[in-house]
């Protein structure tokens, strides 16, 4: 794996924002906005991904990449599954749900392909 100077060069990095951006935009909304549960919930795991990727990053050892690795894969699973939830009550349409679950599972790939590379780097 190539080295990364700063967070701001992961390619996952750079794509989740835009998740976060819409998982904010579409917890606006009138109803959605009254759970204050679920939107919490759904904004943080958005946020966590972010945060865990940039965290990581600048641990300075891949190993403890590796681990906040495995927590931004685990948010982005979280925010996937909280959008079946936001569907299901209502707050999102179908299409809403089948963008944010399309850029979701993209970030997913990219933090599980990132994960892999780190995980190979760690076995030599």
């Amino acid at each position: 794996m190539a080295s990364v100077r700063n967070f701001e060069e992961l390619i996952a990095w750079q794509r989740a924002p835009e998740l976060t951006r819409e998982v904010y935009r579409v917890t606006r909304s009138a109803d959605f906005a009254r759970d204050f549960g679920l939107s919490d919930q759904i904004r943080r795991a958005a946020v966590s991904i972010m945060s865990n990727l940039a965290e990581g990053s600048e641990r300075g050892s891949a190993a403890e990449f590796n681990r906040f690795l495995f927590m931004a894969k685990g948010s982005c699973a979280e925010g996937r599954s909280q959008l079946y939830i936001a569907l299901d009550a209502g707050y999102l349409t179908h299409e809403e749900f089948a963008s944010l679950q399309s850029v979701a599972e993209e970030v997913g790939r990219l933090v599980g392909g990132l994960r892999a590379a780190v995980g190979r780097q760690l076995s030599k």
